[in-house]
């Protein structure tokens, strides 16, 4: 009787260690579940690869510039392998701040008396993450500056598009980094739809990226606007917005490519200046194709000259795409452009269905085709559907 009481005891405390056991395991591999969580924000092992081969092709590139390859071919070809980590190293310690480049030196030779004497790594690793936290702490200054940027940088494009009679519009940008130099409007200059008045749509490509041509991007959308709401006709907005670009392009090193339009509910009819701007294609309900080309230099170039004005039929089931060079030169991972043929195919065979899912189809398909390679260039992308 004694002996089952412990050996039942026995197997009691065995099944309680047991459990404790599983319940420690359970709560660390909880605890790893959250760790890699937090650290990979949720996303699967094939996205962060991505992520990472798209980080380390653009580091490259980054870096790259400053590598002086010509030099590099003149290297007998057993040297080149020091020579380009030698050139890359350079590229890499210059673009640090003076202080922060003898922290890395430091760091590299008491690596390598470390190594040579077996001891001192922890020093090592210590200069190393101070260095970090010092980059760190710039890319988070500047990443909340560019968050806010890109706050006020929306507010300066339309969230929607405007009701216009006989017409659907949908429009949508994505910046290459926080802020963009892509401009795209369409609004009444009165302020409503009223009898007679005229939408002006336009889009615009500030030369440059980032947040230079943000701030040009900025003031040609204010520049706009004004003229827009004084009344003019579209050839003197057009002259008038070349000559403030032209007194702020740095002798033509800024200018802007630009589509600017004037369309009339009443009569379809769509105005147009093409400032040295990618053509928009009007697709007509046919599935023939027109290029919107007539216009000039872009914006910014020299001052005076005569743009050319010219107008199209916008109808039922016709279909106008503008866009910005970032869409047809956005490439893949083998290195391939999208090109204006694939594009010009796509908006031949673009269905019948309204602005919003037609720019959806179209965006999709640049998507389908880049994959995982980051984006090189700010993409926008608007479409005016004749209903």
């Amino acid at each position: 009787m004694n002996s089952t009481v412990q050996s039942d005891s026995t197997a009691q405390a065995g099944e309680a260690t047991r459990r404790k056991r599983v319940g420690r395991f359970r709560r660390f591999r909880q605890r790893i579940k959250d760790f890699w969580y937090r650290v990979s924000e949720g996303r699967q092992v094939n996205d962060l690869w991505k992520q990472f081969t798209a980080d380390a092709r653009a580091s490259y590139g980054f870096y790259g510039k400053d590598v002086g390859w010509e030099e590099l071919q003149k290297v007998p070809r057993w040297r080149r392998p020091f020579h380009t980590a030698k050139e890359f190293f350079w590229a890499l310690i210059l673009k640090l701040a003076p202080a922060r480049r003898v922290l890395l030196l430091i760091a590299i030779v008491w690596l390598v008396l470390a190594e040579a004497s077996k001891g001192s790594e922890f020093v090592v690793v210590i200069a190393l993450l101070l260095l970090l936290s010092f980059e760190l702490a710039d890319k988070v200054i500047m990443k909340r500056d560019l968050e806010i940027a890109r706050e006020i940088q929306s507010w300066l494009v339309p969230a929607h598009p405007p009701a216009v009679a006989g017409a659907d519009i949908a429009f949508a940008t994505r910046p290459q980094n926080s802020v963009a130099g892509d401009y795209y409007d369409a609004f009444f200059p009165a302020g409503d739809a009223g009898a007679g008045s005229k939408l002006v749509l336009v889009i615009a490509d500030v030369v440059g990226k980032s947040v230079p041509a943000a701030l040009l991007m900025a003031t040609l959308q204010a520049s706009l606007r004004t003229i827009a709401g004084e009344g003019v006709t579209l050839g003197e907005l057009v002259v008038r917005l070349n000559r403030y670009a032209c007194a702020h392009s740095l002798d033509g090193l800024r200018f802007t490519t630009a589509v600017i339009c004037e369309y009339d509910p009443q009569t379809r009819r769509l105005s147009y200046v093409n400032a040295g701007h990618n053509e928009p294609i009007l697709r007509r309900a046919s599935g023939a194709l027109e290029k919107l080309e007539t216009g000039g230099l872009p914006l910014g170039i020299r001052f005076p000259f005569d743009y050319e004005t010219a107008s199209v039929e916008v109808q039922p089931g016709d279909a106008l795409i503008f866009y910005t060079d970032g869409v047809v030169e956005a490439f893949n991972e083998r290195g391939e452009e999208f090109g204006n043929e694939r594009w010009a195919n796509v908006i031949r065979g673009l269905p019948a269905m309204s602005a919003e899912k037609s720019l959806q189809f179209l965006m999709e398909t640049v998507d389908g085709f880049v994959g995982g390679t980051r984006q090189s260039d700010d993409i926008t992308c608007m479409v005016f559907r004749g209903v």
